[in-house]
């Protein structure tokens, strides 16, 4: 299935390899910005942990700053001379609690070609797992859990759904955000190799099949400290399902045009939303969020 033709919004997803060197890796995502919005994209988007990551929990701690800090500051600043949207998928933020909590928040925050803050996601689902021999995470352990699901923001690209990472298994998000009209769903990532090589692609894929939203994914890759390693293979999937972009091994930029009548065709094709069936199993929304027209 394909779109018609014209000039359709364009997208940058980014692949990178943090570390905890947070002036290489603004460095590092500086240049990659630049580099799409020279290609003409007007919405790019950065993984979880674009800022950093850390060695282990203390120095996780340490490195935190606060949305009016200095590298958001410094992002703000690229957005303004690139005139950009910034997704950034998972910054360390330090919130107003954390003189009492010594705890941060993993927060996705959209800036618009201006600079300004116009959305703060903070995720919700906290990622806890342990792989026997494989992989263990335990973010709740210095991590608090937003507590709330933030309105789609209209875009250039079109409305604009917030999520990070784990949250990608939980397709309640998706639907909420679906009924409040988004368009766009994005899970900025820093999956491992264990579970990314197994369940990153379907997952994605399923959430924009569900949902009818073009599904895009900013992914960390590569080594970013002594013990981790992601996995990477950044992509961007239509409302039909189909990856239509994706990012090779290491560093770097894919690309994605933004069909909005397309993805407008396949809901009145195949009109899921309205077929639910809230008086057998309820409405799936989210507290505060008002339902698209």
């Amino acid at each position: 299935m394909a779109g018609p033709p014209g000039l359709k919004p364009l997208v940058a997803v980014g692949q990178v390899t943090s570390t905890p060197d947070k002036e290489q890796n603004f460095v590092a995502c500086a240049g990659l910005v630049r580099e799409a919005a020279r290609r003409g994209a007007c919405l790019i988007f950065l993984p979880e942990g674009f800022d950093y990551i850390g060695s282990d929990t203390a120095q996780t701690l340490s490195l935190a700053e606060g949305l009016d800090g200095d590298i958001m500051g410094r992002y703000a600043g690229l957005a303004r001379d690139c005139g950009v949207w910034l997704s950034l998928g998972g910054f360390h933020e330090r919130g107003r609690d954390w003189p009492t909590t010594q705890r941060i928040y993993n927060c996705h925050a959209l800036l618009d070609p201006a600079g300004h803050l116009v959305a703060a996601y903070r995720k919700t689902h906290l990622c806890d797992v342990e792989l026997e021999g494989r992989v263990t995470m335990k973010e709740s352990s210095f991590t608090n859990p937003g507590t709330e699901i933030v309105a789609p923001v209209s875009t250039p690209a079109g409305k604009l759904g917030l999520s990070i990472c784990y949250d990608l298994r939980f397709p309640e998000i998706s639907l909420a955000l679906r009924r409040a009209g988004a368009e766009i769903l994005t899970y900025p990532s820093a999956f491992t190799v264990p579970t990314g090589s197994a369940h990153w692609e379907v997952l994605l894929r399923a959430r924009a099949i569900e949902s009818q939203c073009y599904v895009v994914a900013a992914a960390q890759t590569g080594k970013n400290h002594e013990r981790r390693t992601s996995y990477g293979h950044a992509l961007v999937v239509d409302p039909w399902g189909a990856v239509v972009a994706q990012c090779h091994e290491g560093p770097g930029l894919c690309y994605a045009e933004i069909d909005l009548d397309y993805l407008h065709r396949i809901r009145r094709e195949i009109p899921v939303h309205s077929h639910r069936r809230p008086d057998l199993y309820g409405t799936v929304a989210a507290t505060g969020l008002v339902p698209a027209p």
